[in-house]
């Protein structure tokens, strides 16, 4: 943001106020800039089928036990060892490789 505001203040600034505010926009923008990055660097990612795991899913072929559940607009193969029919809620309680581990849910 700092950068646009830079080359704006040099073209629209007489001169030599122009130049006076492009420079001190530039370091500004090089001290934003490092901060963005020191704060973006050491973020957790969040990705993963273990992002899912807490999640409410609608089941969409029977799971007993195996079976599929719809979670996020995706359809994935799911493990309810109570069973479940289409349409029920399930809670994803874990993961098994990519095959996610539900429950009935209590709701």
């Amino acid at each position: 943001m700092l950068i646009i505001l830079a080359f704006i203040l040099l073209f629209l600034l007489p001169s030599p106020w122009n130049l006076i505010g492009f420079l001190v926009a530039i370091p500004l923008w090089f001290v934003e800039l490092l901060a963005w990055n020191r704060t973006v660097k050491h973020r957790r990612r969040a990705v993963g089928v273990q992002t899912l795991i807490g999640k409410d899913a609608t089941v969409t072929e029977p799971c007993r036990p195996s079976g599929q559940v719809r979670l996020d607009g995706e359809i994935w193969e799911a493990r309810c060892d109570a069973g479940a029919d289409p349409g029920d809620t399930v809670r994803v309680v874990g993961r098994d490789d990519l095959t996610l581990v539900v429950e009935p849910s209590l709701a």
